[in-house]
C-alpha cells in the first residue's frame, strides 16, 4: 500500500511538471513533442502547424539545409533503431538519443530523456542502402552501426551535411547526461 501512495505522489508531481512543459512548447508534455520542439529551436526548423503531419515534422528555415523537409525522433537510448515511414520519406531523419544501450534486459533500467548524440540521415539514402541489404523499412528499423557512425553529427561531426557551430552545441549540452 505505501507503494501505491508513493507512486500517486511522484505521478502527481510528474503530471505537474508536465503541463507547465505543455504550456511552454504548445504540444502534449511527450517526448516526441518536445524533442520536436528542442530541435526546432536548436537546428532552427520550423515545425508544420499539425503535429499530426505524416513523415514531415518540419523544415529547415537556414543553413545548409533550409528548405530540406526532416521527420525528428529523440529516443531515451542509442539502440541503432530507428521508426522509418514505409513509403512517404522526409528528405533527412534527425535523430537525437541517450546514451547506448547495453545488450541485454531493460528490466530497472532508467531510459532518460537527455541527449548525448545526434545524427542527421539522408532518407532515401538510408531507405536504399538498407532494402539493398534485405533489411525490412518499418517502425522499428535496425540500423547498422556503421550507419549510425556516419550520420554522427554531435559529439562528433562525422556528417558534413549539417555543421553545428559552438552555440548549437552548447545549447545540446543543455540536454545531455550529467553523469
Amino acid at each position: 500500500m505505501e507503494e501505491l501512495i508513493q507512486l500517486a505522489g511522484f505521478i502527481e508531481q510528474r503530471n505537474e511538471i508536465a503541463g507547465k512543459i505543455t504550456a511552454l512548447i504548445g504540444r502534449p508534455a511527450q517526448i516526441g513533442h518536445i524533442g520536436e520542439y528542442i530541435a526546432s529551436k536548436i537546428f532552427d526548423i520550423q515545425l508544420q502547424e499539425s503535429a499530426a503531419a505524416k513523415a514531415v515534422d518540419g523544415y529547415f528555415s537556414s543553413g545548409q539545409l533550409a528548405k530540406y523537409s526532416v521527420n525528428v525522433k529523440w529516443y531515451g537510448k542509442q539502440e541503432c533503431i530507428l521508426a522509418i515511414s514505409p513509403g512517404l520519406q522526409p528528405d533527412y531523419y534527425l535523430v537525437m538519443t541517450g546514451p547506448h544501450a547495453n545488450a541485454g534486459k531493460s528490466r530497472g533500467e532508467v531510459r532518460p530523456w537527455v541527449i548525448d548524440f545526434v545524427y542527421l540521415f539522408k532518407a532515401d539514402e538510408l531507405v536504399k542502402m538498407l532494402q539493398e541489404r534485405g533489411t525490412k523499412v518499418s517502425v522499428a528499423t535496425s540500423v547498422p552501426k556503421r550507419y549510425w557512425h556516419d550520420a554522427e553529427i554531435y559529439p562528433s561531426q562525422n556528417n558534413p551535411d549539417l555543421i553545428l557551430s559552438a552555440a548549437q552545441k552548447e545549447l545540446i549540452v543543455l540536454f545531455g547526461s550529467k553523469v
